[in-house]
């Protein structure tokens, strides 16, 4: 495994992240969850994402017990908070209240004292910039959280949000979008920005949820028992399942070949070569997704790769910013 230096900071992470949306407490059961935790440990994966509203609080719980009897220093704990847990009026946004009332019980849930990063999971336009980032300092100087980033902040909120996290002497670290060789509206805006900021991505989707495997094909139905298949999760990538889409990823089978790479080892690979990009967030149903993605690590593309990967995408890719802040 290769490591990436988060920001403008001293804290490392694994270029391969390990992330439990749409799976932990939900897709699968517990003791596949526990087995996909150990299989990315023994890879050298050493870095875990997760948020409180995935799954309903659930994800975060069964994370917590997955990683349970782990020396704490020997791996980076990420989650964040935004979206509702529960009925009350309060438990949303990123109001003070919430924030501190929800890291707390983000603690309680993953069985530890702190978290390395502590993220806003998405921007708030109804509560005061100043108050959002005042409440996560306070979070960092009482040692709840070691540093703070932010998920889907386009890049002017992204500037304004570092502007107050130096005001406030605390590191604004890292953003997490979702970024892929489908979904590019990083690059033009967010990107440059963060590079001056300080700040770098940690991105999620790296797949396209599934799609850069190549397992889903133009003109049939998903299969069953995959993520597309799944009535919940399969919502999330409806976007992706165009048969335009699907017939262009299918192109990519010869590149990935010609490289001794999976489709998924090419595609995780391709976000890790923006070197804005501090690590890629890999979801899994079992142990053998997560030993296959990891052989991404350290893999180099030249331009040569890189332009044929567009040239067969084409105009599949989209770069528009105006998708960034995804609501």
């Amino acid at each position: 495994m290769d490591f990436r230096r988060l920001g403008r900071s001293g804290l490392n992470t694994s270029e391969i992240a390990y992330g439990n949306w749409l799976t932990h407490g939900g897709q699968v059961e517990e003791d596949a969850a526990f087995a996909c935790v150990r299989a990315a440990l023994d890879a050298g994966i050493t870095t875990f994402d997760t948020a409180d509203v995935y799954a309903g609080t659930r994800a975060e719980a069964v994370l917590g017990r997955a990683l349970e009897g782990q020396r704490r220093s020997s791996y980076e704990l990420f989650t964040k908070v935004y979206w509702p847990t529960g009925p009350g009026h309060n438990d949303r946004g990123l109001s003070r209240k919430h924030i501190i009332e929800s890291c707390h019980a983000s603690l309680e849930r993953l069985k530890t004292d702190y978290v390395d990063l502590y993220q806003a999971h998405r921007y708030d336009t109804t509560v005061p910039l100043e108050e959002t980032m005042t409440a996560f300092a306070d979070l960092v100087r009482a040692g709840k959280a070691l540093y703070i980033g932010v998920s889907e902040w386009n890049a002017e909120q992204i500037a304004a949000g570092a502007a107050l996290a130096r005001e406030l002497d605390i590191q604004l670290i890292s953003n997490q979008p979702q970024y892929s060789m489908l979904w590019r509206v990083i690059e033009s805006e967010v990107v440059p920005t963060s590079e001056k900021e300080g700040l770098s991505q940690i991105v999620w989707s790296p797949l396209a949820q599934g799609v850069l495997t190549g397992k889903y094909h133009p003109g049939q139905q998903p299969p069953a028992d995959s993520r597309a298949g799944h009535a919940e999760a399969g919502n999330s990538m409806r976007r992706f399942l165009r048969d335009d889409i699907l017939t262009r990823v299918q192109d990519l089978r010869p590149i990935a070949g010609d490289l001794g790479l999976s489709m998924a080892q090419l595609a995780i690979a391709w976000v890790l070569q923006n070197q804005n990009v501090a690590a890629a967030i890999i979801g899994a149903t079992r142990p053998e997704q997560v030993q296959d993605n990891v052989e991404a690590a350290g893999v180099r593309l030249d331009a040569d790769v890189l332009q044929r990967i567009d040239e067969v995408l084409g105009d599949a890719v989209e770069c528009d910013p105006a998708k960034t802040a995804r609501g």
